[in-house]
């Protein structure tokens, strides 16, 4: 896969004429106390038809740097990386950062043999325009966390971040993550349940800028199909979490000879369609 070519603001990346099938996966928020969704995870990678999946963000629930792959063969890092770099080996691979794993870097890519896909990117198949993005940008009602994204997307704050010891990095990263949790806990326990989605105006923004009819994006976990405006479609990827006790989720969605279809991780990998 060549790698995706800046154009404006955004980049694009020129599907090769011999692929048929694309499949679209994101917020898997792949962790040590989600061995079920790992699982899951790895067998749909290895076993998909795609001639390429395309991971649009929060592939990890935390990812503290690079170098955390190193640490131990039994870390998720080192077995996520692992299984990566097998998929790779059979199919075309892609990922773009998301807001949990937005350390994750090019070495890490690179070692496995993933494309990196900057934030957005325009995918040309099947003779169609496809805007992707994982979708924290737009959601711009969410004043707090687009105040925190400026600051930890910034090149020099990453840098502090990752010099600091790898085991100084994870506690942050658990603290992080539970006080995440608090505050969504929070915001569903009030009188009104509180989510935000990716504006509008700013997606119909993109695609006009872009010359794209189809915007794919993950973020929200409210995994839908629906027009945007005329002649303009979103799809929304499914959240995966095969390890909650209440409801297991997750789908892959698949661009095949210009339509669209959801799929189950099961459906996916025995389909041939």
């Amino acid at each position: 896969m060549n790698a995706p070519q800046p154009v404006g603001r955004h980049h694009e990346l020129v599907a090769p004429a011999a692929w048929r099938r694309i499949d679209f996966i994101s917020d898997l928020h792949l962790a040590e106390d989600t061995p079920r969704t790992f699982a899951a995870w790895r067998d749909y990678l290895l076993g998909t038809p795609a001639d390429a999946v395309m991971i649009l963000g929060d592939l990890f629930e935390a990812w503290v740097g690079d170098d955390a792959r190193h640490e131990g063969a039994d870390a998720i890092e080192a077995r996520g990386a692992a299984v990566l770099k097998q998929a790779a080996a059979q199919r075309n691979i892609a990922f773009m950062v998301g807001n949990r794993d937005f350390l994750l870097g090019h070495a890490m890519l690179e070692d496995c043999g993933v494309t990196a896909l900057p934030d957005p990117t325009v995918l040309c198949a099947f003779g169609e325009r496809a805007l992707l993005t994982h979708g924290d940008a737009w959601c711009t009602g969410d004043v707090e966390y687009q105040r925190i994204r400026r600051v930890v997307r910034d090149p020099a704050w990453q840098a502090q971040a990752l010099a600091r010891p790898l085991a100084e990095r994870r506690v942050i990263a658990r603290g992080l993550r539970s006080e995440s949790e608090r505050k969504a806990a929070e915001r569903q326990a009030g009188p009104r349940a509180e989510w935000f989605d990716v504006d509008t105006a700013t997606a119909l923004e993109w695609l006009t800028e872009t010359h794209s009819h189809v915007l794919v994006h993950g973020h929200t976990h409210r995994p839908a199909t629906e027009a945007l405006a005329p002649g303009l479609l979103r799809h929304v990827l499914s959240d995966w979490d095969l390890d909650a006790v209440a409801a297991s989720r997750a789908q892959v969605l698949r661009w095949h000879a210009g339509s669209w279809t959801r799929l189950s991780i099961a459906a996916a990998v025995a389909a041939v369609a």
